[in-house]
């Protein structure tokens, strides 16, 4: 970010972007009837250094997200040589290729876009084997992605896919099922509406047929959404530029 005073200036716009977002966090809580602590920020820091990452957790975030693996391990190994920055937690949440799926497990506490059934297979299978190393504490956590928009762009489980399958991914004992996440279509706040509320009700339906299921997360929303997302239910929204980009500007 360049010299002290660069540096400060930095700290000061991402400090007073954080106080606008959670209050439009608040605001957007309020107008569904959801309580103020119903939903979570996300900082997702694939595009910056470890410099604005310092920054962010100075400026009060605690929870981020990476999506790609070597891009996880440069941050954490950056964070960690800093003195005196908070503990933080990170998430995986972009696709995941299964020869990177060592590189994740016992570094994130949650991956987001598990988005087929041989997916959470392999990531199962790896994180058993790690658990039977005793080199991982507990199963992975892990969203099941939904392609609920339809976009043939968008990866994920199409909702009839999701429905025939849930038994079988339910069963795999490497992993532990939260949630659901998904996307919605850009600059298009009807259909963004529509995406979100079919990720919950689709949810609902999931919970009503197996009450065993532990589905408390609905990660959706995004810089240009995320009030949208909270509005239909989102448990975490995920903020990318609004977060990082001074120049960003949030309508």
């Amino acid at each position: 970010m360049g010299d002290t005073a660069s540096g400060q200036a930095y700290l000061d716009c991402i400090r007073r972007r954080r106080e606008e977002i959670l209050a439009r966090v608040d605001a957007a809580l309020a107008r569904s009837g959801r309580a103020v602590d119903a939903a979570r920020v996300m900082a997702v820091s694939k595009t910056v250094g470890v410099d604005e990452v310092a920054a962010a957790i100075e400026a009060g975030y605690r929870f981020f997200g990476e999506n790609r693996p070597q891009e996880l391990i440069r941050k954490l190994e950056g964070l960690a040589a800093r003195e005196g920055l908070a503990p933080v937690r990170f998430d995986m949440i972009g696709n995941l290729q299964k020869n990177k799926i060592n590189a994740v497990l016992g570094r994130v506490d949650l991956i987001h876009s598990v988005s087929s059934l041989h997916l959470a297979q392999a990531i199962s299978d790896r994180a058993k084997r790690r658990l039977a190393e005793g080199a991982l504490a507990r199963p992975q956590d892990v969203l099941l992605e939904v392609n609920i928009s339809g976009e043939q762009s968008k990866s994920g489980f199409e909702p009839d896919e999701l429905r025939r399958t849930i038994e079988e991914l339910q069963g795999l004992r490497g992993i532990r099922i939260r949630g659901l996440m998904t996307m919605a279509p850009r600059g298009d706040n009807v259909m963004a509406h529509r995406t979100f509320a079919g990720l919950r009700d689709l949810r609902d339906e999931l919970a009503g047929r197996y009450p065993e299921l532990t589905l408390e997360e609905l990660s959706c929303g995004m810089s240009e959404d995320f009030e949208a997302a909270l509005e239909e239910g989102s448990t975490l929204v995920r903020l990318g530029r609004v977060v990082f980009d001074p120049a960003f500007e949030l309508e």
